[in-house]
This record gives C-alpha cells, structure tokens and sequence, in this order.
C-alpha cells in the first residue's frame, strides 16, 4: 500500500460523461476516460483494508486491492495480471457492471466516496491491449475431448474461454450472427462499443474456439433425452452425442409481456427489439421502412423502470424522439445514498439516475397500465392509473389499490422493458450443464460470467471423475 494515507487526502474524481448537446447526437461511448495521472491517483485511495468486502461483494471474487496498488505504482502489467487472474473480460464489466464492489467498499460507509474499481478495471484492460500485454496463447495442450457451449453471451464466452484454456477443444454455437448476446444486442453503443467485442472474439478465435453462427438451438420432440437438443444446421444432428459435454448459456430469451387490450396495436414493441435492431443497423445492416422501429418525432413511453428501459431512453433520443416518458409500478426508491432495508455492504436499492436519464425523461413510479388506445390499427397512448401499495393482512406481496383517476399518456411508441421470464429446462443427458441467465434467469452480466467459469469447472470435474 503505497500511500496509506490517500483515502483521506484525495477525493474520489469519476471520469464522467461528455456534454448532453453532444452525445445525444451519436451512438459513441458517452462514458470519459482520466489521464494516467489521475487514475494512479484514484487507485491510490484503496485502503487495502484488513477485511476488503469488494472482493466478498464481487461475484467473480476480483481483488481490486491487489490491482488497485499495483495501478498506483504505475505496474499496469501487474495489475493487469492480478485482475485477469479472477476477471477474464474486464473490458466488458469496466464498462457496463453497476459495480457491487463499490457499494460494498469501507470507503463507501466511511464518506460515500468509495474507490473508483470499475473504471480503474477498465483503465488497466485498456493499457494491456494498447501495451501489448494481451497475446493470444498458443501453447494450449489439448486432452482430445470435445465440448460445446450454446449461446455466444458473456456466460457462452466465458465457459468457453475457461473449457479452451483447461485443454478441451471448444465449439461455440450461436443463433445470431455475431458472438455477444446481450452484450451485442441488448447493450447500446453508447454504453459498450461492439468493437470492444470483436477485439475479444478474434482473441478467442486465435487460442482455438470456433464459433458458428446462425445456427439456433431446437428442442426435438423425442421420448429420448439424448435427442432432446440438437442444432438446426444443413444436416440436423445431436449435440449431447457428438461432444463429451454441452453447455446450454442461451440466457433469457422470453420477455415478460403485457397482456393489457390493445396490446396488438402497431408501436407497441419489446425493448429488445428496438435495442437490437439499433444496434444492427449502426454494424451496417438495413431495414425496410415497415420493419424499422424508430422514435424520430414520436412521443416515447416506456414501461418499466429497470436499466433496459434506461437503454430505450437514451435510444429513443439519439432516434430524435419528440418526448420520452418512464413509467414504474413500483414504488419510486428511496433518494440514497443509505438504504435501511439493505444495509452497507449490501446493495443499496436506491434510486438511480443514468446517462440517459439525465438527457432528459419524465419518470414515474407507482403507474399500472390499464389499456393501449389506437387509430386505424396504431397506437396513439397509453391509458393509465396511479396506484399505492398497501401490506397484505396475509403476508407476502402487498396488495394494489386504485389511487388516482384513470389518464392517458401520449405515445406513438411504447417499449416494453419490464424483464424476462426464467427459462424451463427439460430432463438433460447427464453430460449437459446449464449457466448463466438460462440457469439462475435475467441477472447481470458479472454474474454470467461469473457462472460461466463455474459450469466449466463443473464440466472438468465431469470429464474427469
């Protein structure tokens, strides 16, 4: 620890975004970058503390002391061992992970100013590829077995890149055409530029994975398990069959709907499918004018109060939208920074504002929807009603109740961003195993990962028993 006294001498310095006027008019990064200077300086405010709950809070176990003081010392290829050794895609979460070690760090309960891990993670990922740090590993011994791994999102890759590395000979399936899953198609630009994933898959490809791509996972309807999965190719045959093992990392792919009349009104689409759609036309691919989804000089509603529907908001601006409305059936969190519910070090559920929130948005909490109203086929808005909630006399989830007077919200766009649905799995043959979203449902991208290296530890430990 080479400065035992910077936690208290410096104050935490966040890179910020750049201007509103600005950002909103690309779909670039909006997140800014610290010079070297001032990133040692921030890595310098690390306490090394005698119990570090950064590493308790992390599902991936990162050890943000360790690469924190190496940061500070200037040993960019240390800490970027240190923080490779626990976090295989650091590029990934140094942008987009809400950052739970923070929340959890000693820094955090003393002044609320706690160490900037998330950015100093992504300072470091970003040195070892400008320095050179990063070489693909070509001297992997192969043990001649076989696994392959379904679904290309950051679970898939992280299964894959682990199985690679411990020797086994790895083929990644993925249904889109291109690896990332939500990373690529859930995740604007303007939080996680897709070049940054490229750059990754052409790593994994040089270290031996193969991906195939546009080739979609089938359930067949046989009486026999070992039929049951199988891949839709030019010649149909059984995954479970001709690899040792598979794993299934196909995430979460049923959004929750909302079955309210007038739901088969034209502008009423699934978050995904205007994300997604964006995010494929900006890497160059086309849309007619009857399939493009598009906010420009449309007034925007959004249900759901989670960050997918935060993702819309900042979309819909960049799309040129007219005005754009959130809408929430819970109650509006608590202002912070403290939540008596969930006490340091757990993850505090207060409220939170996003690049895209300060854009510009009316939000609201504690709004049902009642029922989508059209002209000609098209949606026109959204009628809805404020509620409250009140305890349930039996125990469990409290109880709605009608508040305020019926009203109608504007839209000719409306976003359904209100989460996804846990898969259901059938019976598997014992050599197939299930991570990420698709195991535990929608959660965020650490723990994918995080889960992704477990299952392929699991999948050794099968292969070896």
């Amino acid at each position: 620890m080479g400065n035992p006294k910077a936690f208290l001498e410096t104050h935490r310095m966040e890179a910020g975004y750049r201007p509103i006027n600005d950002r909103i008019h690309d779909f670039g990064e909006v997140e800014q970058t610290l010079n070297t200077h001032q990133r040692r300086e921030q890595a310098s405010r690390c306490m090394d503390c005698g119990v570090p709950f950064c590493h308790w809070a992390c599902p991936l176990g990162n050890k943000p002391p360790e690469w924190n003081d190496a940061l500070y010392r200037g040993d960019w290829l240390l800490a970027f061992r240190l923080l490779t050794s626990t976090n295989p895609f650091p590029e990934f979460t140094g942008r987009i992970c809400p950052a739970l070690c923070e929340k959890a760090c000693v820094l955090n309960r003393f002044n609320h100013e706690p160490t900037t891990n998330r950015e100093d993670e992504c300072a470091i990922i970003e040195a070892a590829f400008r320095e050179g740090y990063i070489q693909p590993a070509t001297d992997i011994a192969r043990n001649g077995k076989r696994v392959a791994v379904v679904g290309a999102g950051p679970a898939g890759l992280a299964a894959a890149n682990a199985l690679n590395r411990m020797g086994y000979a790895v083929t990644v399936y993925e249904k889109n055409e291109a690896a990332g899953g939500l990373l690529r198609y859930g995740i604007p630009n303007f939080k996680l530029n897709k070049a940054v994933i490229d750059r990754r898959i052409r790593l994994l490809e040089q270290e031996g994975i193969v991906f195939r791509f546009n080739e979609e996972l089938r359930m067949k309807n046989e009486e026999s398990p070992a039929d049951r999965l199988a891949v839709a190719n030019s010649s149909l045959f059984t995954l479970h069959s001709s690899f040792d093992a598979v794993v299934l990392a196909t995430g979460t792919p049923t959004a929750r709907d909302l079955k309210a009349p007038g739901r088969e009104l034209e502008g009423i689409h699934f978050a995904l499918e205007l994300l997604s759609q964006q995010n494929r036309v900006l890497a160059g691919m086309e849309f007619g004018k009857d399939e493009r989804i598009t906010a420009k000089g449309k007034d925007v509603l959004v249900i759901g109060g989670g960050d997918t529907g935060s993702d819309c908001i900042g979309t819909a601006h960049r799309q040129g939208c007219k005005s754009v409305t959130q809408i929430e059936i819970m109650p509006r969190p608590a202002e912070g920074p403290d939540d008596p519910q969930n006490p340091w070090p757990y993850w505090p559920r207060t409220l939170k504002t996003t690049s895209s929130h300060e854009e510009g948005c009316t939000r609201r909490w504690n709004v049902n929807t009642l029922e989508f109203l059209g002209e000609e086929g098209r949606l026109t808005g959204v009628k809805v009603q404020e509620i409250d909630w009140k305890p349930n006399p039996d125990g469990g989830r409290p109880v709605m109740v009608e508040k305020g007077k019926p009203e109608v919200i504007k839209a000719e766009l409306c976003l359904l961003a209100m989460g996804f649905l846990k898969p259901e799995h059938p019976d598997y043959p014992e050599n197939v195993f299930v991570c990420g979203d698709a195991q535990h449902g929608a959660s965020l991208v650490v723990r994918a990962i995080a889960s992704g290296i477990e299952t392929a530890k699991n999948v050794n430990k099968y292969l070896n028993r």
